[in-house]
């Protein structure tokens, strides 16, 4: 059950995520237009009524609004197609203009995307980020992993060659070599000393592996974490009243099998004053109890068990801060890959080879919003800089009322001599609405169903 709290925090965080990077990406658009003279009639963050607006008094005195729905924005240019251009305004329309600034003017949108994401990156990288090592914890049996002979405590220091230091960039080379190919080689370290490469065949499983939160349960171990061993008990709590002790380590929560300190403090918060049914582990010994949980305090809605757990991170994380020249060489590398890895997913979901599930709509960005909200400034900019990377991606693709279609047009209007015709022009954006409705629905079908 999610809290109020939760859900305008989401709100939140996604209406300021999408304000910002539609600005951002129509801010290309408008800038570059008015680098090259071309009249700008409208500048609009969201699409539909509009429920602000203000009108520059000076220039082209361009309307600038804010509307009612707030899933992209619009820059509309004096257009020679939407009807006369008067004599004074001769050579501001944007259908005047040569094929290079048509070009210019569209390609500036998605490219202020990667300039935001760069930046964004780059901040991050200077700040510092608390980083996780690529430390293995539980290993499933009869798993991919557990074939390989993968175990608790492994170090993942390189895949297919490529070195390995943190989680963030073992998940995102786990990914890109299962959309490239079935097999990968996965090198370890074991004990501070050991090293061993581990080969992963997999079979026909792709589309599943690359399903959101299926990487690791399909391949069959998952990061290290925290175990969730008592530390400490608050007296007079219903932890004190039950028989748990120090040392115990707490295995399932109303038959839930539970693997993080995390999963157990979210089951716990939203039973407020309920009974509860733990399983824990003593001295090798499984062992079960019922405790009736109390409410966190009276202005809190949250389930309070009284326990603290330990929490030995000292070994499996490390803040990783870089100066600033590498830290503008590495955003630049990561807007670069993680652009190249977006068109990648993009193409083998048309092929089959990955789940379309990895398409996400407004619901879902709006709980990783809030989720990299609650995390900290620089969690957030990371999400913004992905955020924005696919937004530049997605518009430069060639279907039309995309900028990517519309260059697309241009150029082959150019090369034809002559526009297109009414008839065919109607026909390319009837597809184009089409194609963005059957992406629009198979996110929201996915943020329905997930």
């Amino acid at each position: 059950m999610t809290s109020i709290n939760t859900i305008l925090t989401n709100l939140a965080a996604f209406i300021i995520a999408i304000g910002v990077l539609v600005t951002v990406h129509e801010y290309g658009h408008f800038i570059v237009g008015k680098l090259f003279n071309v009249k700008v009639l409208k500048f609009s963050i969201g699409f539909g009524r509009s429920i602000y607006s203000y009108q520059s008094k000076i220039g082209d005195k361009t309307e600038f609004r804010l509307s009612l729905i707030p899933l992209g924005g619009y820059v509309q240019f004096l257009d020679g197609r939407n009807g006369e251009i008067e004599p004074k305004e001769d050579g501001r329309a944007f259908n005047q203009q040569s094929l290079l600034v048509k070009i210019a003017i569209l390609f500036a949108g998605p490219m202020f995307n990667f300039i935001f994401a760069i930046l964004a990156y780059f901040i991050v990288f200077s700040n510092g980020i608390p980083t996780m090592k690529p430390i293995i914890g539980e290993v499933v049996e009869n798993s991919y992993a557990y074939s390989a002979g993968i175990k608790y405590g492994d170090e993942i220091i390189s895949i297919d060659d490529k070195k390995i230091e943190d989680w963030e960039t073992a998940v995102t080379s786990l990914l890109k070599t299962l959309v490239d190919k079935k097999d990968f080689d996965l090198g370890i370290k074991r004990d501070d000393s050991y090293e061993k490469v581990l080969t992963f065949s997999i079979k026909e499983e792709t589309a599943y592996l690359t399903e959101p939160g299926s990487l690791f349960s399909g391949l069959g171990f998952y990061p290290w974490q925290p175990p969730p061993v008592i530390s400490e008990i608050v007296y007079d709590s219903p932890a004190d009243k039950s028989n748990l002790m120090k040392g115990d380590r707490i295995v399932s929560v109303n038959s839930i099998n539970t693997r993080s300190i995390q999963e157990i403090i979210n089951i716990i918060s939203e039973r407020p004053s309920q009974k509860i049914s733990l399983e824990y582990i003593r001295n090798g010994v499984l062992m079960s109890e019922d405790i009736t949980l109390d409410q966190g305090n009276e202005n809190s809605n949250r389930g309070f068990l009284g326990v603290a757990f330990l929490r030995d991170y000292e070994n499996y994380w490390y803040i990783n801060r870089l100066d600033l020249s590498d830290s503008l060489n590495k955003s630049i590398s990561q807007t670069w890959s993680t652009a190249g890895f977006t068109v990648t997913m993009l193409f083998k979901m048309i092929s089959g080879d990955v789940s379309t599930k990895n398409i996400s709509g407004p619901f879902s960005i709006a709980k990783y919003a809030g989720i990299s909200v609650n995390a900290g400034f620089n969690q957030f900019l990371k999400f913004l800089a992905l955020i924005s990377i696919s937004l530049g991606v997605i518009n430069l693709f060639p279907i039309p009322m995309l900028d990517g279609g519309q260059i697309i047009q241009f150029v082959f209007e150019s090369l034809k001599g002559s526009p297109l015709s009414p008839r065919i022009e109607q026909l390319s954006q009837q597809f184009g609405i089409m194609a963005i409705m059957l992406l629009m629905s198979i996110a929201f079908y996915n943020d329905l169903f997930s």
